[in-house]
């Protein structure tokens, strides 16, 4: 106890302010060593002279605190990135098709309607691949609504021809629309615009309710950052304000809450990230497993096959080091406007 007690209060002969600042601080410190503390080595005294303690209940909460809201934030943004990437393909998907839809009408041939209407399609250029639906086909997708087990014979079902469009060669949409009406009037084309819409609209509000979500667990991570921030301070109100009534620069004292608090949020980062790439390779994994099963197809149709990428990866990283920085900053941002309350 004596070697720390005097190795912690030499405080003459330094020609600084920042030397002096740290002498009292290993002098405050030693005032607070308990009966307790006698045994223990040398090497222990850096933890214990530090302003704030590196290893305290508080500061692992605080680490506990902002993995999970990192996890939480990794998850927010790269679901996110999986239904935006989903909503471009499904789109992509959808754009390269189109259909036309052939209604029977009284007085005309309906099978000779639908060899027109095709042979319309295919003599058009951008049309890569124009497949008349079977009347068993046409029926079939009635099936969903309809149920199973229905005599469609009797209904006027309409039929149906699928195109495939060239991406590579624009086709006139419009313009095809009129020509098919003019060979055929019962037929009407159904370029999926509507439905195109609809799906856009529907991923934007997705990924802007992932943005909100994103950003409400960030707020929550810097309300928590503020109030650990405070309690280190109330909790070393008398050393901190000795510091500072002894000349001691505030951009000193608050570096070392910045410091403290930095390695405490990159800590805290580093685990909810890694636990969020563990997350999703073992999504990966398991739909791989799943993909075969008729839940795992539309799973994958809907969120992809739950691969982040390299962008994903990268997205992680980025998010972990802007934690621990805005872990720092704020924590010295909140250190500065104490000590200048104080004058």
């Amino acid at each position: 106890m004596t070697k720390r007690a005097g190795s912690c209060s030499r405080t003459a002969g330094f020609t600084s302010s920042n030397e002096r600042t740290i002498a009292l601080m290993r002098l405050w410190s030693s005032t607070r060593l308990t009966a307790s503390d006698v045994g223990e080595d040398a090497e222990e005294i850096p933890a214990q002279c530090a302003l704030v303690p590196a290893d305290s209940v508080a500061g692992r909460s605080l680490v506990i605190v902002i993995a999970i809201m990192t996890f939480l934030a990794a998850l927010a943004a790269n679901v996110a990135i999986l239904v935006a990437d989903a909503s471009v393909e499904w789109r992509g998907d959808i754009a390269r098709e189109a259909t036309v839809q052939v209604r029977p009408v009284m007085g005309r041939d309906l099978e000779a309607d639908v060899r027109q209407a095709a042979e319309v399609m295919r003599q058009t250029p951008g049309v890569s691949e124009a497949r008349v639906y079977a009347k068993s086909e046409s029926e079939a997708l009635l099936s969903p609504w309809l149920g199973q087990g229905l005599d469609l014979s009797e209904l006027p079902t309409p039929r149906m021809i699928v195109l495939r469009l060239d991406p590579d060669n624009g086709v006139d949409l419009d313009r095809l629309r009129m020509e098919l009406e003019r060979a055929v009037p019962n037929a009407v084309l159904d370029d999926h615009h509507v439905f195109i819409e609809r799906l856009g609209d529907m991923a934007r509000a997705a990924v802007a309710m992932a943005a909100l979500i994103f950003i409400l667990i960030l707020a929550a991570m810097a309300v928590a950052v503020a109030s650990a921030t405070r309690a280190a301070v109330a909790t070393n109100r008398e050393i901190v304000e000795v510091l500072h009534i002894v000349g001691a620069a505030d951009s000193f004292i608050a570096r070392e809450f910045q410091r403290r608090f930095m390695a405490l949020g990159l800590r805290g980062a580093l685990i909810g990230g890694g636990g969020a790439i563990a997350f999703f390779v073992l999504a990966q994994f398991i739909a791989e497993r799943w993909r075969a099963t008729g839940g795992g197809e539309q799973m994958e149709a809907m969120f992809g096959d739950f691969t982040i990428g390299w962008s994903g990866f990268i997205v992680i990283a980025l998010l972990a080091g802007t934690v621990a920085v805005l872990t720092g900053y704020l924590s010295q941002f909140i250190v500065l406007r104490h000590l200048q309350r104080l004058g």
